[in-house]
């Protein structure tokens, strides 16, 4: 089994391939877009990329991916996130902080209160961040305790998340759905046909008349027009489920577009 991660070695979604199979030979990829694209191509058998934090909601490049890929989510992973400040400097030698948009703003009360005025940069992942900061004292990252021992750093902070309780959700990608197992989730992507009051009303209105449970729904632009939307949602519930079929089914004679992203069990925290 070859599964194809964000890289490189040391990140959240190391952890998480671990914990989804831990024998699996790992390929670590640039970007999602990347992962996304070798589970497509048979470069990998599955893909394992972040698509929602309790703290910080979805992101948004995992849903773009999804999208642009013709990908199935066969699973999903959930594990909790942990943050240090990493460095190979002290604290007062600092300049810059590196670490993925969502870990920078995941951890907005320490960077604003312990490190005011220190200049915060973007990285494709929190391992390349560590990566980076083992090059420069005057630089530190936000990344795993793992990455600190992978790249020479020392811990200057734990646990510097603005909350304790901070998991990311994992969608494992390949290319078959699997089976029910007696406790499902389905993902889709909903685009209406035209943007009209009660459109979105009618949608929603399929499942909420056969008491199936949408445990989340989001809008993200189309990138197309302004105000243009897509709908990606989650219910309870597996596409060979008579009732999600017929659900489905309706919504996609009354919408412009659907896409379901595929029907997987539900994870085990």
């Amino acid at each position: 089994m070859i599964i194809g991660i964000l890289g490189p070695e040391g990140t959240f979604s190391e952890q998480a391939a671990k914990k989804w199979d831990d024998k699996a030979e790992l390929r670590y990829y640039e970007d999602v877009f990347d992962v996304s694209k070798a589970v497509v191509d048979g470069a990998v058998d599955h893909g394992i990329i972040p698509i929602e934090n309790s703290l910080e909601g979805s992101v948004g490049m995992a849903l773009d991916a999804l999208l642009q890929y013709e990908v199935k989510m066969i699973g999903e992973v959930i594990i909790p996130i942990r943050y240090c400040l990493l460095s190979r400097g002290n604290l007062s030698d600092i300049k810059t902080v590196l670490s993925h948009p969502q870990a920078l703003a995941q951890c907005r009360h320490v960077l604003k209160t312990r490190l005011r005025g220190v200049e915060m940069r973007g990285t494709a992942s929190t391992a390349l961040a560590a990566q980076m900061a083992s090059k420069s004292k005057k630089m530190a990252a936000i990344a795993s305790e793992e990455a600190a021992d992978k790249y020479g750093l020392k811990i200057l902070m734990r646990d510097i998340q603005d909350q304790k309780e901070n998991y990311t959700r994992f969608a494992v990608l390949g290319k078959e759905t699997p089976g029910p197992s007696g406790r499902d989730k389905t993902s889709a992507i909903v685009y209406l046909r035209k943007d009209r009051p009660g459109a979105l009303h009618e949608i929603l209105g399929e499942f909420a008349s056969r008491g199936i449970n949408l445990t989340k729904i989001e809008s993200r632009p189309t990138k197309k027009v302004l105000g243009d939307y897509l709908f990606f949602i989650d219910l309870e519930g597996h596409i060979e489920d008579a009732i999600i079929k017929e659900a489905l089914e309706n919504v996609e004679a009354k919408a412009g577009m659907l896409r379901v992203l595929g029907s997987y069990p539900v994870a085990v925290e």
